[in-house]
């Protein structure tokens, strides 16, 4: 099977960059999003990340032009998509919203293809609509996805080798490494990931140092480019909550309980970057 026509749904932080990257390497590219503010934001987004491009002497002026042209943007689901050969969800992390995509997604598609999920935790085995099981993967990019190398391909029970063997040569056409990761909770990134936030936020929580020094032992003793809590608040404690909730309910162990800090935060609003104040203000 050929891969040539993608299309990525959802254009937040995850599916621009998913769309950027594809686009940059020559894919003809549908970005979809059924909110035109979010579509709008995600078109200067991925300009912008263009031109940090061009100054960091990574790409031309030219390249950028030809990325643009290789992008398209839609609201909705249409005849454009059913003609896609790889579509790649990248909705926020709700189960039933993502099983309602691809319920859309089943009564348009007029041709074989695959389908993958860019969920950082959910389960691929349970999100597989059962006519495709075969064709449904996990492609877990990393954020940044323009910068971060590492995409981990999540094979659900089902997935066939042939699927498998498809994306894993795909992420590398794109520039990116893959590693491959069985269905189980979490996967690896953030299955090794999350805990060893949740438990910075415990000894904030307990009161054993200082958020800045807590982040300081972690940069300055194991060589990490940013510590635990200000890692969370980039990537939102809202998102942080929602995955040490899978790891705590998939495994069945109190181990991966969620510290009533980060549970506290989260009600109260205090996401991170996103709302300007998490741990830290912004």
């Amino acid at each position: 099977m050929q891969i040539e026509k993608i299309a990525v749904i959802g254009s937040g932080t995850m599916g621009n960059g998913i769309a950027h990257v594809f686009a940059l390497n020559n894919f003809n590219t549908l970005l979809i999003d059924n909110n035109l503010q979010a579509l709008e934001k995600a078109k200067n987004t991925i300009n912008l990340n263009l031109d940090r491009q061009i100054k960091k002497g990574v790409i031309s002026n030219e390249i950028k032009n030809k990325t643009l042209n290789n992008l398209s943007f839609l609201t909705s689901l249409d005849d454009n998509v059913s003609e896609c050969d790889l579509i790649i969800e990248a909705i926020f992390e709700n189960k039933e919203a993502k099983i309602k995509v691809y319920e859309q997604l089943l009564k348009i598609m007029k041709k074989e293809f695959i389908l993958a999920s860019n969920t950082s935790s959910i389960s691929i085995t349970e999100l597989a609509p059962r006519e495709i099981q075969s064709k449904f993967i996990g492609m877990h990019f990393m954020n940044p996805v323009p910068v971060m190398e590492l995409v981990e391909i999540i094979k659900g029970y089902s997935t066939s080798e042939s699927t498998h063997e498809i994306i894993f040569n795909l992420t590398k056409k794109i520039g990116k490494t893959p590693v491959t990761v069985n269905d189980y909770p979490g996967f690896i990134s953030n299955r090794v990931l999350l805990p060893m936030i949740n438990e910075a936020i415990f000894a904030l929580y307990e009161g054993v140092a200082t958020k800045e020094d807590i982040d300081k032992v972690m940069k300055l003793g194991m060589n990490h480019p940013m510590g635990p809590l200000t890692l969370a608040d980039f990537i939102g404690l809202d998102v942080c909550l929602n995955i040490i909730d899978v790891l705590y309910k998939g495994f069945n162990d109190s181990k991966y309980r969620a510290c009533p800090l980060l549970r506290n935060m989260v009600n109260a609003g205090k996401l991170g970057r996103k709302t300007g104040e998490g741990f830290y203000k912004y």
